[in-house]
């Protein structure tokens, strides 16, 4: 009996023990599938975070380049509309002053002295002794007019310069003519004024009124930028 009985104690000592280290065993594996977890866990939130950083940074990438853009587009935009505006008002000037320049020409004094301070100029860049004058055709008589005055001026003033006698011959060209007054129905057109040729027609002074408007609007262009455009 006695036998018997410390078998069943031994029994269950040993069944306790065995209870015992299963329990410190699921306990370890507990801890253990724990911390695991607290490891991934805090793996997968860093990933998470990391992602959700690197996404806002190229969104936020995204939405600065696009607003580079849109303030490059509207700058660009404004650069446009505002040589658009310049180029509108030089087309103006040069639309009101080739209607002025017209009106005052109808003077047939002014006309004849504008036109003998062309020829004038024209030759005293050429230097040369036969010069050929070419015009409008409707121009021939007023042209041919102004020639004899046109050589004396230009003794005149290579006179006074440089003090020395120079003669030279104006022709008028009968050939070659310039465009005729702007027309609706044509494409070339001329206000007016003339052109000087010499050594063969090899060598050319432009001195028409076109010409010469546009080379002073050209020449003006920063001027008139400063005066309306200023800001």
């Amino acid at each position: 009996m006695d036998a018997n009985k410390e078998s069943q104690q031994q029994i269950l000592q040993m069944t306790q023990f065995i209870l015992n280290e299963a329990k410190d065993k699921a306990e370890e594996i507990s801890t253990k599938t724990l911390q695991e977890f607290s490891v991934e866990k805090l793996k997968v939130v860093n990933q998470t975070k990391e992602k959700i950083l690197a996404d806002y940074a190229r969104k936020s990438k995204l939405v600065e380049t696009q607003g580079a853009i849109a303030r490059s587009t509207a700058i660009n935009r404004s650069r446009l509309e505002k040589i658009k505006a310049r180029q509108e008002v030089i087309t103006h000037l040069s639309t009101d002053s080739k209607a002025e320049l017209t009106k005052q020409l109808q003077s047939e004094a002014k006309s004849k002295t504008f036109i003998t301070k062309l020829i004038v100029q024209g030759a005293l860049m050429l230097l040369e002794d036969d010069v050929v004058v070419r015009c409008r055709a409707c121009d021939d008589a007023l042209v041919q007019s102004c020639l004899a005055a046109a050589s004396a001026e230009y003794q005149q003033v290579i006179m006074q310069q440089a003090k020395t006698q120079k003669k030279i011959t104006l022709t008028l060209d009968k050939a070659v003519k310039l465009p005729p007054a702007p027309d609706a129905s044509s494409h070339e057109s001329c206000l007016g004024g003339v052109v000087l040729t010499c050594q063969n027609g090899t060598i050319t002074i432009d001195n028409t009124i076109d010409a010469r408007l546009n080379l002073v609007l050209e020449q003006a262009k920063p001027t008139i930028r400063h005066l309306l455009f200023a800001s």
